[in-house]
């Protein structure tokens, strides 16, 4: 009888080292990023695999991996009367292979003598970094029904995104029947794929890749062992090589879907879930988002207006005003303090008061937020120390800049991790 949890493995792919989520990415794995204010990226691809009833996965990964390796660890334990497993998979020096992952295939590639330790039919293979609810069961009975070597989730996206995706025309019974990756925009038009009424309505003509794959396990041993044995990533070369010789079905995906490959849209989609429906449901009783249980107590505020504003547990806030944010674990922000639009990470710990007081006769502020600061369009990352009166005021008058203490890119303010911003200071 086939059942998703013993006939799938699912591969997630924590990327490279997620330049563009720089200064995010500095000291940690892109799957490792703080998202939402309690969770991380990679709960999402996992969570997303439990409620789909898969629960044998592996996690791929080698740059900054210590703090991914700590969470999955602390968070993903299986009853010891189930076969599931969250484990990682570190690029590895063997006598076979010096060197690290190449790409999405390589990395898959390296990971198979560990992979085929399993029994399995199939083999889920997810990115690390998007923000999605989806339910993968409807993909695998897709793949089954039309008997696919190779199913590809896809998405509706129009002219504006298309050149940022790999972008696929398929024929009457879903096949893909060709695939290019990134296009310009001036051959666009060669492109546009019937998405449904709703969804041309929209705009919304062309077919991207999402980057989730299902391969049969033969297909992909073949693929990566004796067919393109160099080829090193997914897109590029897997893909389009194996439309000429193999069945490949696009699955259509209309939920919500987002790529969180650049500051800009973590910024977005964080802020998306104050809105009053968020298109990112975190309150869905069956697509519920696991991470680690902390044993915190419950968010304190005082005197504190509120407006379209998550808050996460263990935060103390005496703020004036917060609006259109996310206030992450362990926040403390002081009294008069202004945060508008931005996106506060919270930290790991509490400063106890002997070490406030310590800190204050040294002119060090306390973890968190300072008295009377304004902040706005902003990421304050996690242990950052601002003091008072510190005016954070991002937006698209600022020029993109790198320096010691904050970053600035495309007019958000990301204050680095465990940065001290003295009083008064300006951004």
């Amino acid at each position: 009888m086939f059942t998703l949890a013993k006939s799938v493995i699912a591969v997630i792919l924590g990327g490279g080292a997620g330049t563009r989520l720089y200064p995010l990415t500095a000291s940690r794995s892109k799957p490792a990023v703080p998202i939402a204010g309690k969770y991380r990226l990679v709960d999402i691809p996992i969570s997303n695999c439990i409620n789909s009833n898969i629960n044998r996965m592996y996690v791929l990964t080698q740059f900054n991996s210590a703090s991914l390796n700590k969470h999955i660890k602390n968070t993903y334990q299986f009853s010891n009367f189930s076969s599931g497993f969250a484990d990682i998979l570190a690029a590895e020096q063997t006598p076979d292979n010096q060197g690290w992952f190449q790409g999405t295939a390589d990395a898959v590639r390296q990971s198979l003598k560990h992979i085929h330790n399993n029994d399995y039919e199939y083999v889920l293979i997810l990115s690390g970094d998007q923000l999605y609810q989806m339910d993968f069961e409807k993909m695998f009975d897709a793949h089954r029904e039309k008997g696919a070597d190779i199913s590809i989730a896809t998405i509706p996206v129009g002219e504006r995104d298309a050149p940022e995706f790999g972008i696929m025309k398929v024929n009457d019974n879903g096949n893909i029947t060709s695939f290019i990756e990134k296009p310009k925009k001036e051959i666009l038009a060669e492109w546009e794929s019937d998405t449904g009424d709703e969804m041309r309505k929209q705009g919304r003509k062309y077919l991207a890749s999402m980057g989730i794959y299902i391969f049969n396990k033969s297909k992909l041993d073949d693929l990566l062992l004796k067919i393109y044995p160099a080829a090193t990533d997914f897109g590029k070369e897997i893909i389009p090589n194996s439309i000429v010789d193999s069945t490949v079905i696009s699955y259509q995906y209309d939920g919500y879907w987002t790529d969180i490959g650049n500051i800009y849209s973590f910024f977005e989609a964080n802020l998306a879930l104050t809105d009053d429906i968020p298109p990112f449901n975190l309150f869905d009783n069956a697509k519920t988002v696991y991470t680690r249980a902390r044993m915190l107590p419950p968010a304190k505020i005082s005197g504190t207006t509120l407006e379209n504003t998550v808050i996460a547990e263990g935060s103390i806030i005496l703020a004036s005003r917060i609006e259109n944010s996310v206030v992450g674990i362990r926040s403390r922000i002081g009294h008069g303090t202004t945060i508008v639009s931005s996106y506060i990470m919270g930290n790991d710990l509490y400063e106890t008061l002997e070490e406030m007081k310590n800190n204050e006769a040294k002119d060090v502020p306390k973890i968190g937020i300072g008295d009377r600061c304004y902040i706005r369009n902003a990421i304050i990352d996690k242990h950052s120390r601002i003091g008072n009166d510190v005016r954070i005021n991002g937006g698209p008058h600022l020029e993109n800049t790198d320096h010691a203490l904050y970053t600035v890119k495309e007019g958000i303010v990301v204050v680095k991790k465990g940065a001290i911003l003295p009083n008064g200071f300006v951004i």
